[in-house]
């Protein structure tokens, strides 16, 4: 990449939610629904001595990109850790729930999901888990008419629930400083122990959950530089296809390749790729 390409990039993992939403849409397109004016915030927190945010970090945006009709649900990891309570995750199904009654009343609205989430709010538990499976349904609901995009860019990755909704997705879009994993390391640590998953060892997590990784094992679709207007590419060329048979579908396969794992040995980039990629008996 040339100097002037590499001062014209505008990094996408920079940008808050609101922003990052704008880039995806097409230049005044960008509504949101839902925002902090209408006072949607978490009637939990405040009891347990966390300051609310107005939107509940979460952006609803509808707009149009590509001139497709679309709506981006945009999480802001810089609340609460992009975690999911009852309100934010209501956001996120209702939108979902809403672009699907689109597409069966003649509009044919595609939704993009930019994640960014440790998974549900701990402060909300049972709240917000059961949002989060209603994102779930609400996901496989939509794929069958239209696409839902996935995007995980970073700085805080998709983890717990929320890695299932980007299963879930019909096409899932990393950077290099993406990470996609059920358990953050963190617990994985916590759980197993140190030993098992150093959570302060980066290289070690990147590799095994990074967004290069999850690409060579086939757990995403497209490797996309931090790049604002690469990424909007890339969205707007996955929006426009038609849906397609989802990875979640291929849970046999999956399932026959974790079946071969030999889980007490310790995990590597290396051996995880050749088990995806069905070389390691």
């Amino acid at each position: 990449m040339s100097h002037a390409a590499m001062l014209s990039r505008e990094s996408f993992v920079e940008l808050g939610a609101r922003a990052r939403a704008r880039v995806l849409l097409d230049p005044g397109t960008f509504r949101e629904l839902a925002g902090p004016f209408d006072g949607l915030t978490s009637p939990w927190l405040a009891r347990q001595g966390v300051v609310p945010q107005a939107d509940d970090g979460v952006i609803v945006a509808k707009g149009t990109i590509g001139g497709y009709p679309a709506v981006v649900l945009a999480i802001e990891g810089a609340f609460q850790g992009g975690s999911l309570g009852e309100v934010g995750g209501a956001k996120i199904a209702g939108a979902l729930e809403l672009a699907a009654q689109d597409n069966r009343q003649g509009t044919p609205t595609r939704a993009v999901i930019l994640f960014e989430t440790g998974g549900v709010r701990l402060q909300e538990a049972n709240l917000g888990l059961a949002a989060i499976a209603d994102i779930h349904a609400a996901i496989v609901d939509l794929r069958r008419y239209q696409p839902v995009i996935g995007v995980i860019a970073g700085q805080v990755g998709c983890f717990g629930g929320m890695s299932i909704a980007a299963g879930l997705c019909s096409a899932l879009v990393v950077t290099r400083e993406a990470r996609l994993g059920l358990n953050g390391p963190a617990v994985i640590e916590q759980e197993a122990g140190i030993a098992e998953y150093d959570s302060r060892d980066r290289p070690l997590i990147w590799s095994l959950t990074g967004g290069e990784q999850r690409i060579a094992t086939g757990f995403a679709d497209r490797y996309v530089e931090d790049d604002g207007a690469a990424i909007r590419a890339t969205v707007a060329e996955l929006v426009a296809l038609p849906p397609a048979a989802p990875r979640s579908a291929q849970y046999a396969l999956y399932l026959e390749r974790l079946a071969r794992y030999d889980p007490a040995r310790q995990a590597d980039a290396a051996a995880v790729r050749a088990l995806f990629a069905g070389d390691q008996p």
